[in-house]
């Protein structure tokens, strides 16, 4: 099973403040929906929280929660309290991509697992974000896709989505 990580980010790598992200780019969340629809995505408690209840949980996708908290449970949502048990469920379930959505704990702790990034390229900085992606030393990834966006009436920030394959 490939374990794929799908993140927009800003040049200084900040992905979220307030349990929210801090830009809306409409474009950015139909690719987030087209690369994961009818996969299993793995996130933490929080971001699933973030979603807000219209989207919780998020359809067409099965959605793995990854929480310390022992009773917490959510109609439709499969949860875990150990990021390796979440994706030995998808990996138990056929899954062929599994997609970590975040938020920065997670990435943190899923990336040496990783074996592609998508990311989202956000052409700004957000110096009083709360959540960040990690760092990650690009020697070890090749970048096989770029595709620029543009600033336009619908979106605020020119982003790029890049794809990474790990060398």
């Amino acid at each position: 099973m490939k374990i794929s990580m799908i993140v927009a980010k800003a040049n200084d790598n900040a992905i979220g403040k307030n349990n929210d992200m801090i830009w809306h780019l409409p474009d950015d969340l139909k690719y987030f929906k087209d690369k994961t629809r009818n996969h299993h995505i793995l996130m933490g408690r929080k971001n699933f929280d973030s979603l807000g209840e219209q989207y919780q949980p998020l359809p067409k996708r099965v959605n793995i929660v990854i929480t310390r908290n022992k009773d917490w449970q959510h109609d439709g949502v499969k949860v875990f309290h150990d990021i390796e048990d979440g994706i030995a469920f998808a990996k138990k379930n056929n899954e062929e991509e599994l997609f970590i959505i975040g938020g920065g704990q997670i990435y943190e702790a899923c990336l040496p697992m990783a074996d592609c990034l998508y990311i989202t390229e956000v052409k700004a900085e957000f110096p009083d974000a709360e959540a960040y992606f990690p760092e990650f030393d690009k020697s070890l990834w090749k970048e096989v896709n770029r595709k620029h966006h543009p600033k336009d009436e619908k979106h605020q920030f020119e982003f790029d989505y890049v794809t990474y394959h790990r060398n």
